[in-house]
């Protein structure tokens, strides 16, 4: 390691300009997170074997940034002539360059490795005392790496259409209506996973990664593949040329981004679209005259290729196949992921909508608008994934929030305001197979709602004595929620009505309930930086049927008025008593009964195996 910093501080020292530091990223040139062994070069220089991680070496110092989940294994593996710098406690490394180098500094890196988004951060930063980003001319790594792994040729294998549910033709045709509706003549695609979704090719270039080492650029009228072409069979070739895209080795990639940006890309080549492009030849040319921009990655496409652009004809933007390419899990969020412990097999048309806390909520409430009286909503929806459900009031913004993940928990606590009333309603789900312990978690949420909507009490009883109801199940397992059981709510007035609640706060205690009162039932769990479970119901507060009536008091039951089923699939069946299975089929064949008339063919479909008797 010794001799490999040593060697590395030779170079930049003969470096025209001389380098005071020199940036070696995890990332290859396609800005992977997985990269193959040959391309492993911070690992190579700082013996640091994590998938994340930036090595910094100057004249006389090396220090290593990663993230929390690798300060440990950083702390093992690095010599004493490292020092790790931790992301989150420590400055940023653009930060400490700028605060540490010398002013006018020079600081070099190999523009293949470095993402636009990145270069630009910290020019940025290195402004502020004329420091420079050097992009070195070659990688000074791979000078001193003696025993490099070599290139594998590995062959490239079309995908077949069982699989990848769409042509490569329809996916082309997609993709040049949004370059023309972007006002874009072309775009570079450098991420290898949307390379392969775009084409429908499959490779094994990355360990576990089933992808190839490939640039692709498109524009209106056509298509090229960059790709060590000793790795494209006949039958690739074949595919390729069906589609009207050209096979060009990997490294002519850099000479053609600078003809692309000249608008000269393509003119020659006798490739044309074959009906995949999104206008006629004749009209080809008026429209890339008209579309001047291209479009570029900002997170993925490489700093060499870009400053081959006129930057101010260039459209930063994420790439528009990351959504497409993710839409394949649209169908595991429909029935199929919703009984199923697995993905969906489904091969459905994907919808185009991005599924996002945001989209979600706003489709629920799409939903709710196209009913009788509806007057908005009555909160703001609690739409949330895996971590953020475990923020009990967490509310989504559409540049941050989450996609949906079939691997997490989806908690949504939504509800409107209707001329006829107000409605607040939770249900926890999961699209995948949910781990042992959150099925636990839910089941225990959910006797404890079970218990609570089932009592019945004296009149004159106070909700603080019955919110110990609903916790009892969770605290056999010591565990509990933060919030109170349930809240009255207004008839197309607030969601939160008074002065009545059922908690373990003091102010329960005043107000006793009474008939015809409405009132929530929603019992929780909350893992910090896991998941987040809640069930809510409304309840009406009616008179009780008791077969005795002690003291003469009068006794008091709940009506649920609530009709979504359960997900079993998070239900441990074995955890309730024969008593809750019965009162759940009851609940369940109810909402079947009342649904049903609101119900189309498909979703009466959906609603039958969701209310579906079980037994333990």
């Amino acid at each position: 390691m010794a001799e490999t910093l040593a060697a590395l501080r030779s170079l930049m020292a003969s470096y025209s300009p001389t380098l005071d530091a020199l940036v070696v990223p995890s990332e290859d040139y396609h800005q992977s997170e997985y990269v193959s062994a040959r391309d492993k070069r911070r690992e190579f220089v700082s013996g640091f074997t994590g998938s994340a991680g930036l090595a910094l070496i100057t004249k006389n110092e090396a220090r290593l940034w990663t993230d929390g989940r690798y300060f440990l294994q950083a702390t093992q593996q690095l010599s004493d002539q490292w020092k790790l710098m931790r992301i989150g406690e420590d400055p940023s490394v653009d930060a400490w360059m700028s605060d540490n180098l010398p002013r006018e500094a020079a600081i070099g890196v190999d523009p293949w490795c470095v993402s636009v988004d990145t270069a630009q951060r910290w020019e940025r930063a290195f402004a502020k005392r004329q420091q420079k980003l050097v992009q070195t001319s070659t990688n000074l790594v791979d000078e001193v790496w003696k025993n490099r792994p070599p290139s594998e040729i590995n062959p490239v294998v079309v995908h077949p259409l069982e699989f990848s549910g769409r042509t490569v033709a329809v996916k082309l045709k997609d993709l040049r209506e949004r370059l023309a509706n972007e006002k874009a003549r072309g775009i570079i695609i450098t991420a290898l996973d949307e390379v392969a979704w775009l084409y429908n090719i499959r490779g094994s270039d990355v360990s576990y990664c089933p992808v190839v080492h490939a640039f692709a650029i498109v524009t209106l009228n056509s298509a090229f593949l960059y790709v060590d072409k000793r790795k494209v069979s006949s039958k690739v070739s074949s595919s390729m040329q069906e589609n009207g895209i050209e096979v060009r080795e990997y490294g002519a990639v850099s000479s053609d981004v600078a003809l692309l940006a000249s608008n000269q890309l393509g003119q020659d080549t006798g490739v044309n679209s074959d009906g995949n492009g999104v206008c006629e030849s004749e009209t080809c040319e008026a429209e890339e005259n008209y579309n001047d921009l291209v479009w570029v990655d900002p997170a993925s496409c490489s700093y060499a290729l870009f400053s081959k652009l006129d930057a101010n004809k260039v459209l930063l933007q994420q790439s528009p196949l990351a959504l497409a390419k993710a839409l394949k899990m649209q169908e595991i969020y429909g029935a199929s992921g919703y009984f199923l412990e697995g993905e969906g097999t489904s091969k459905r048309r994907p919808e185009t909508m991005k599924l996002t806390e945001v989209t979600v909520s706003d489709k629920l409430e799409g939903f709710r608008a196209s009913k009788e009286h509806f007057r908005g909503l009555s909160f703001s929806t609690i739409s949330s994934v895996g971590p953020n459900a475990a923020i009990i009031h967490y509310s989504p913004e559409a540049e941050t929030c989450a996609e949906l993940d079939p691997d997490s928990i989806y908690l949504f606590d939504s509800g409107a305001q209707y001329l006829d009333g107000t409605t607040d309603i939770t249900r926890t789900v999961h699209f995948g197979k949910p781990s042992a312990h959150e099925k636990a978690c839910y089941t225990a949420v959910l006797k404890g709602h079970i218990a609570l909507g089932n009592a019945r009490f004296p009149n004159g009883t106070n909700g603080h004595a019955l919110d110990i109801l609903a916790r009892i199940p969770l605290w056999r397992y010591g565990l509990d929620y933060r919030h109170g059981t349930g809240h009255g709510i207004g008839s197309y007035l607030n969601v939160h009505e008074g002065p009545h609640l059922i908690s373990f706060r003091p102010q329960a205690r005043n107000v006793p309930l009474q008939v015809s009162m409405t009132v929530t039932d929603e019992p929780g769990y909350y893992e910090d930086g896991s998941f987040g479970i809640r069930l809510e119901n409304v309840l009406v507060i009616k008179e009780g049927d008791t077969k005795f009536n002690f003291g003469d008091k009068g006794y008091l039951s709940f009506e649920h008025i609530t009709w979504a089923p359960y997900q079993i699939k998070l239900i441990d069946l074995s955890l309730l008593t024969p008593k809750e299975i019965e009162w759940m089929n009851t609940y369940h064949s109810k909402c079947c009964e009342i649904l049903a008339p609101y119900m189309e063919k498909d979703e009466m479909d959906w609603l039958k195996k969701a209310t579906e008797p079980v037994s333990a």
